[in-house]
């Protein structure tokens, strides 16, 4: 019992003197927070900079001497020290009345050096990361760069790209960062697959969206890059695409592009949920604006009904309305479409409603991300400009003026509250793209004074010095042919949308005729949009030509042998010159030739109208112009020449993608004075019928062509998809027809041995392959005349570039 109440006692006591010991730690650390909490700084001492100055890492604590300062405030003086960036490391601790901070400084980046790059250039990687010579360096944001270097390769199209990232020390506390890359192979899209598609079939599809499959010549056209970017763009124009073709309830389930590693090949799956196809109901105009008669805009509408439904056709009906309301001096009216589908019978009822729309003025338009392009470039597409009133169409319509550009890869216009409640600013934020091209080109082609094997090299800028103006440099060179051409736009002459600009060239040929031509002049041109689709143009034009060279025609004897005389041949020579020599049979193109050099100075307009829907590869739409040219304003030439020309495409199947072309022209010249020269003829064969030779058609003396004051001409022409070959080759099949006729001498002597002077009708029909190269269109035609004269030129087979309209 005595046992047991010692060892009850014992560990009471030990309990008590546990208790009493923790009681006073606790009073002890209360104690030493009560003295924390309650300290004086006297002083801050700095140990362990190098770099950075004392004073600068006291000015950055914010403490001052007799401050009364917590353990809070220390982490944050701490926490402030580190955001600088300058230091990997610091601790702070009290000593007394003295706050010692000890830092460890980050080290300074002597040289960011790219190793192994040569697919991107240094230039592009050092814009791609964060890490900079002379900054301090941290290891956090160069393990960011590596990734960045990643996405770079990746939008080139090398998804497989390894990059990785070390230091190396160097002199002064300095490290040389270094980036090692194995670029990899070209990353290939292997496949690009649709699901759900009915209307269209895969290959259709394939034509709407800008990404390729990777074929034989994607090393040239590098289309066939995968991007997200791309896709999300691709998508969007597949909506386009649908909505404007009826299909209103589109949708795009999922589109996913998945990398197989092993093969570095991305297979791209699009699903699709394409809903019915609409037509439009009823269309009306609603106004809630005294004053508005919607009767009398009637005449704006783009909707018809019973028509396909195009959501494109809507928008062009909005900004039609808006600004005949605007013109009206409505200028805060809202123009609302109001949509009503009929579900059985698969039509959609559109009202415009036009109301008053709140009292909002443009403050500014802000431009961002535009880093080539200057502002005033972007702003310029507005139609509203600061001050005037805010219409959400108008601001819309310049969106799709900017896209159209080209200059940027995407546009974003949004809006955010101005500096008074009336007031709104417009955002513009563009990404922008390359628009410099630097080509090379060759072929061969049967036709014209260029007829051979060509290659052309060339320098295109869209944008020049970010000022929006076209730049575009080029020389041309074949077996006996070379030209040189330099042409310059500017879109927005004197602040207003016209296009003013200047050409100059020179060719230089002797393979096309028996006499060498050489042109040398240039243009200077004014063109200024009167609407949406038509354009009016005027320019004035000078040019030199000289006709032959100091060679000539060899004359014949009676037998047909060439003549000799001392053992050289005999060449025949102009009448008005013993030493200037003669070139063909034909004595007017002798006389024009012993006349040369030729001036021509001439003044010429025109009046285009355009509604084509695309202008590289149009499938709908009208295109005409029609011109004269009037020469006399000093010169050697004195003649006026009238021409026009049109072509109407038509999709003829949606599913199958065949296109229709209906196309005709013509054109007449006439002396203004004296007798016209013959070089002022029209000289056509294979580009008004084709299986006929460059020069095939129309008057002839003695067998030489001598042209024709009138040409009229008309073709019909079907393409087509190649069967069995994949789209992104790029080729296409070609059936048509062609009629025309060229004629008419003006000529007062020598008429002697001329035939062909009245019309007489050319017919002919073929086929053809259409290749979209890298290069330009190119093609090839097979065509048998049908209907000729004696005295023609034929050729079946004709090789070269390709022009749609």
């Amino acid at each position: 019992m005595k046992a047991g109440s010692k060892l009850l006692s014992a560990l009471s006591a030990a309990a008590l003197s546990s208790t009493v010991l923790a009681a006073s730690a606790v009073s002890l650390e209360l104690v030493s927070l009560s003295q924390a909490e309650a300290a004086v700084l006297n002083r801050v001492e700095v140990r362990g900079n190098q770099r950075v100055d004392a004073e600068t890492v006291r000015n950055l604590i914010q403490f001052r001497s007799g401050q009364n300062y917590s353990d809070a405030d220390v982490d944050q003086a701490v926490t402030r020290l580190f955001a600088t960036g300058l230091f990997s490391d610091v601790r702070a601790n009290q000593a007394g009345g003295t706050l010692v901070v000890n830092v460890q400084e980050n080290q300074i980046v002597g040289e960011v050096v790219f190793q192994g790059n040569n697919k991107i250039k240094n230039e592009q990687l050092a814009s791609a990361v964060q890490t900079k010579s002379r900054d301090p360096y941290n290891a956090s944001t160069a393990q960011a760069d590596v990734d960045g270097i990643k996405a770079a390769y990746t939008r080139i199209g090398r998804s497989d790209a390894n990059v990785s990232v070390r230091t190396v020390p160097a002199e002064g506390n300095r490290v040389n960062v270094v980036f090692d890359i194995q670029e990899g192979d070209r990353t290939k899209i292997s496949s690009i697959n649709f699901v759900g598609n009915n209307a269209f079939g895969d290959s259709r599809l394939k034509e709407v969206i800008s990404l390729r499959e990777s074929g034989i010549f994607s090393f040239l056209q590098r289309n066939d890059i995968y991007d997200e970017d791309r896709l999300r763009a691709d998508e969007e124009a597949l909506r386009r695409f649908y909505f404007n073709r009826g299909y209103a309830d589109f949708r795009i389930v999922s589109s996913v592009a998945e990398l197989e590693p092993t093969q570095n090949e991305y297979f791209v799956t699009v699903t699709v949920d394409e809903g019915e196809r609409y037509t439009y109901g009823n269309i009306n105009i609603d106004s809630t604006v005294p004053g508005i008669d919607a009767t009398a805009l009637q005449k704006e509408l783009e909707t018809k009904t019973g028509e396909t439904y195009s959501a494109e056709k809507v928008e062009d009906t909005l900004v039609n309305l808006t600004n005949a309301v605007a013109n009206q001096g409505y200028a805060f009216a809202q123009v609302t479409p109001r949509g009503d589908r009929d579900f059985a019978n698969n039509t959609i009822s559109v009202d415009y409603v036009i109301d008053q729309g709140p009292r909002a003025y443009v403050e500014r338009i802000e431009v961002r991300g535009n880093t080539k392009t200057r502002d005033y470039v972007v702003r310029r597409e507005f139609d509203v400009s600061e001050g005037d009133a805010f219409n959400q169409v108008l601001v819309q319509r310049a969106k799709k003026r900017l896209e159209s550009l080209k200059f940027f890869k995407t546009v974003n216009v949004s809006t955010a509250p101005g500096t008074q409640p009336d007031r709104v600013v417009v955002i513009v934020q563009v990404d922008e793209q390359a628009t410099g091209e630097f080509s090379v080109g060759g072929g061969y082609t049967t036709g014209g004074e260029s007829a051979g094997p060509v290659a052309e090299v060339g320098i295109t800028e869209r944008n020049f010095l970010g000022r929006g103006q076209f730049v575009k440099v080029s020389a041309g060179f074949g077996e006996d042919t070379r030209s040189y051409n330099l042409s310059f736009t500017e879109p927005y002459f004197l602040g207003r949308r016209l296009a003013a600009g200047f050409d100059l060239y020179r060719t230089e040929n002797s393979s096309s005729t028996a006499y060498d031509i050489v042109r040398t002049g240039g243009s200077l041109r004014l063109a200024a949009p009167i609407t949406e689709d038509v354009t009016a143009q005027i320019a004035y034009n000078y040019k030199e030509e000289t006709f032959g060279d100091d060679q000539g025609r060899v004359q014949y004897d009676l037998n047909g042998l060439p003549l000799y005389s001392n053992g050289a041949l005999v060449y025949a020579t102009c009448a008005n010159s013993p030493i200037a020599p003669l070139y063909t049979l034909s004595p007017i193109i002798n006389e024009a030739i012993c006349d040369s050099p030729y001036s021509t100075s001439s003044v010429s307009y025109a009046l285009t109208y355009n509604t084509l829907d695309n202008q590289q590869d149009p499938r709908n739409g009208f295109f005409a112009q029609a011109g004269q040219e009037v020469a006399g304003l000093g010169g050697d030439a004195q003649f006026i020449r009238t021409t026009a020309r049109a072509s109407f495409f038509s999709l003829l199947s949606e599913e199958y993608d065949v296109i229709g072309q209906v196309s005709g022209g013509g054109g007449n010249v006439t002396a203004l004075g004296d007798d016209l020269r013959v070089f002022d003829n029209f000289f056509k064969g294979q580009d008004i019928v084709r299986g006929f030779k460059y020069q095939g058609l129309g008057p002839r003396q003695n067998g030489v062509a001598i042209g024709g004051t009138n040409y009229a001409n008309a073709s019909a022409e079907a393409t087509f998809p190649l069967p069995l070959v994949s789209r992104d080759f790029g080729f296409r099949g070609a059936a048509f027809a062609d009629a025309g006729s060229l004629w008419g001498v003006e000529n007062s002597e020598n008429q002697i041995g001329i035939e062909g002077d009245d019309f007489a009708l050319r017919a002919s029909a073929g086929v053809g392959i259409i290749w979209a190269s890298p290069f330009g269109p190119l093609r090839v035609n097979y065509a048998v005349p049908l209907k000729k004269e004696d005295y023609d030129r034929t050729q079946e087979f004709s090789f070269g570039f390709s022009s749609r309209f």
